[in-house]
């Protein structure tokens, strides 16, 4: 199995890309189809074996369109973004400008008589019908020509059945066009035959303004959308421009400046104060504080020291490091990252899939009432003009183009706006899904907790703390227990001077012996104590106490003389609280899953505010867990980070990784929270609820536009009222409702994260 972008030419509305889809579904081998008409790709998912890329990309062509396969997201950073975006409003405003200086002496002079405006004593009265026609048929050919694009593509898809938006403005404005030139030639045969009731009657409807009119508004409309559009993928755009361009090697003790193409695994960088990292790697020499906001969304700069991991992207605010280059090219996190957005921009939500449905039926729909509307007109009665006029205004006035903008633009708004909080999003239909869940489960380390354990208590017996802390990390310092590294990172933190410890044994299920200068040292757990006959019942209050808060207490002794107890634990995130709190305001319930003791479980469900926990579960206790909750018909959240957390993930209806956690973790879930804050699960759920309600809002106006527009363009209000559309008005609206749709999907770009009260969670 196989998943790969494709570019796309040729999409005019969502008509379009359902043809596209229904075409592709039907050969061998394709599992599933997305087409994106707002950034004019695909994403295909085909077996490799049945069916090439070769194969895809001719059916697309048959189909009536182009397709060629979209370069990795490095190589795409070659080609800037906006430089393709203003590529494509810039082909449109030469478009428009053209059209305007052609349409407006055009309607200027078909509207002058009407009006009352001066016009040229060659262009009025009846003896110069003939020359005022056949102007506006000179004035209108520049127009059909330069917006030519809409009848070639128009036309091509009516003859291959499939029907556009391109094919409604064809034949609307080509209608009008042609029923211009007939006038002409009636126009010719009055003046021919002396019939001067035919030349007013005629010279008075050529129909060429609104042929010209038509064109001109829909590319007025068509150049706000591709401003607009350059809009929707701004979060994407400033990830795609923060790689450098070049690097700085060392290469046999010279530093020389190469591309950034010519960098490969294993190359020492240096990296100086305000350059971008170039590639990721890892910190060899110096120090640094790097600004990772682009990438994480973490305001405050993070510190980096040897050993430390960089990110290709991120900025060294100050200082100077030598770095070892460990990804390059399409394989940094950030060529990552990028693939991860323009993936999910290309997949398509439910709600979408429907809307992409009901496009794909709209436009032969549309042309069927126009037709008989017209015919309808003409059997009560009316005239052929009356009766044309009212299938042209049908047939402008439906085009699907908001229909089919309605979802696209927020999602990709909605994505990027979640890339650039440190959220990435992998597929629309997880976006969606996430608005409407009933159930957070987390995992507890590495998730609610820290995933490391940290000193949080030191606890002497008749010496100072200081001396305690020294004693323990210089016992510590030669073990490889997961306890022994916290003890020593405080002691480094304080600047202790640590003991040489001579004669060290490790006692398994106890801890460590040795000595200090010949006097016997001890520590580990009670059991140690009590094998070398050491009293520990002056803690027995504190260790209940400390144990039933889910800390692990060691002892530590000289010689016969107890020194005093620490206590190590896995601590609440900052966070964790508040975002436990937050998701129960929002309705949800919140449950954590954790193999520890329940003990331990119960400490850290008091501390965070929960109120639920389930302990001591296996990795595929936590997929059953989910499992049993989707049995009771809700839908269930899973965050975790670990590799026993990659089965929940897998199952739930949408699994968020923790973007420190492994990458097992990362790939079997639907959204990755990079920061590793819990806090960014309520965020991400917001923004879910706020692009659903978003698209619901454009989907909402783009079907009661049509709803109502399309009567009213019928001429259903005509006999009562007397309402009946222009198709200049008609082609003015519809272009108005496509803008309108895009513009009220960039209000998501306002989307703020609820601040965080990093106070409610009390310090260990």
């Amino acid at each position: 199995m196989e998943k790969v972008l494709f570019e796309i030419t040729g999409m005019t509305c969502s008509a379009c890309s359902a043809r596209i889809e229904k075409g592709l579904s039907k050969l061998d081998g394709i599992c599933e189809v997305n087409v994106n008409l707002l950034t004019n790709s695909m994403a295909v998912s085909f077996d490799t074996e049945r069916v090439n890329i070769g194969q895809i990309v001719k059916t697309v062509d048959d189909i009536g369109y182009g397709a060629s396969q979209k370069a990795p997201a490095a190589k795409k950073q070659e080609t800037k973004p906006e430089v393709m975006v203003q590529s494509e409003s810039g082909v449109m405003k030469n478009r428009l400008i053209t059209s305007i200086i052609f349409t407006v002496p055009l309607f200027y002079i078909s509207m002058g008589e009407m009006l009352g405006w001066p016009l040229p004593g060659f262009l009025s009265g009846m003896e110069n019908a003939m020359i005022y026609a056949f102007t506006l048929f000179l004035l209108t050919l520049p127009v059909i020509f330069i917006n030519r694009k809409y009848f070639l593509t128009g036309f091509k898809n009516l003859f291959h059945l499939s029907p556009n938006m391109d094919s409604l403005i064809a034949i609307g404005s080509g209608a009008a066009f042609a029923y211009g030139i007939y006038a002409i030639y009636k126009i010719g045969w009055g003046f021919g035959h002396s019939d001067m009731a035919m030349v007013h009657k005629f010279s008075m409807d050529l129909y060429f303004e609104s042929a010209a009119m038509i064109l001109t508004l829909i590319t007025l409309g068509k150049f706000f959308e591709a401003r607009a559009k350059g809009r929707t993928s701004e979060a994407i755009t400033k990830l795609m421009n923060l790689t450098p361009k070049t690097a700085i090697v060392v290469r046999g003790g010279v530093e020389q400046e190469i591309s950034i193409d010519d960098v490969i695994v294993g190359d020492t960088l240096v990296v100086k104060e305000g350059d971008s990292i170039p590639v990721d790697g890892v910190v060899t020499d110096g120090y640094a504080s790097v600004d990772e906001s682009a990438i994480t969304g973490e305001s405050l700069p993070v510190e980096k020291q040897v050993d430390g991991k960089v990110t290709g992207g991120t900025i060294n605010q100050s200082g100077y490091f030598q770095m070892e280059a460990t990804a390059v090219g399409v394989d940094t996190a950030l060529a990552k990252i990028i693939q991860l957005v323009d993936e999910a921009t290309s997949s398509k939500a439910p709600i979408a899939k429907l809307a992409d449905k009901i496009s794909g039926v709209f436009v032969p729909v549309v042309i069927a009432i126009a037709i008989c509307a017209a015919v309808i007109w003409v059997l009560l009665g009316y005239d052929f003009e009356f009766a044309l006029t009212v299938a042209i205004t049908v047939l402008v006035i439906s085009c699907p183009c908001a229909l089919g903008l309605a979802t696209p633009t927020a999602i990709m708004v909605g994505t990027g706006k979640g890339a650039a909080n440190g959220i990435l999003i992998k597929s629309a239909e997880a976006l969606e899904t996430l608005h409407n869940v009933d159930v957070v489960v987390l995992d507890k380390t590495g998730t609610v907790t820290e995933g490391k354990p940290v000193v949080t208590d030191i606890i002497p017996n008749n010496v100072s703390g200081d001396e305690l802390l020294t004693f323990a990390a210089s016992i510590e310092k030669k073990s490889g227990h997961p306890l022994a590294a916290p003890i020593v990172a405080k002691a480094h933190d304080a600047n202790a001077m640590l003991k040489e410890i001579t004669d060290y044994k490790q006692i398994a299920g106890q801890g460590i012996v040795g000595n200090v200068n010949g006097t016997a040292v001890f520590g580990g757990n009670r059991k140690l104590m009590a094998a070398n006959g050491i009293d520990t019942a002056i803690y027995d209050q504190a260790e209940n106490t400390l144990s039933n808060d889910g800390k692990t207490i060691l002892y530590f002794a000289r010689e016969k003389v107890l020194l005093g107890i620490i206590a190590v634990a896995d601590t609440v995130k900052p966070t964790s609280g508040e975002a436990i709190a937050e998701l129960t305001r929002m309705g949800l319930e919140v449950v954590m899953l954790t193999g520890d003791n329940t003990r331990t479980a119960e400490a850290i469900r008091k501390q965070a505010g929960l109120k639920k926990v389930v302990a001591e579960v296996l990795p595929e206790d936590k997929e059953r867990e989910i499992r049993t909750l989707q049995a009771q018909g809700k839908k269930v959240v899973m965050v975790g980070d670990g590799i026993n957390d990659a089965p929940a993930l897998a199952r739930s209806d949408v699994g968020i990784a923790i973007g420190a956690g492994t990458d097992i973790a990362i790939e079997s879930a639907d959204i990755v929270l990079m920061k590793s804050d819990l806090y960014d699960v309520v965020t991400a759920i917001s923004l879910s609820k706020a692009v659903m309600r978003n698209i619901r809002q454009n989907l909402f106006w783009a079907f009661i536009y049509n709803i109502i527009g399309i009567p009213v363009a019928a001429g259903v209000f005509y006999g009562a009222f007397g309402w009946l559309l222009n198709p200049m008005i008609a082609a003015g609206a519809m272009s108005f409702s496509s803008v309108s749709v895009v513009a009220n999907a960039l209000r998501l770009n306002f989307f703020q994260p609820k601040n965080i009260n990093h106070n409610r969670i009390r310090p260990l």
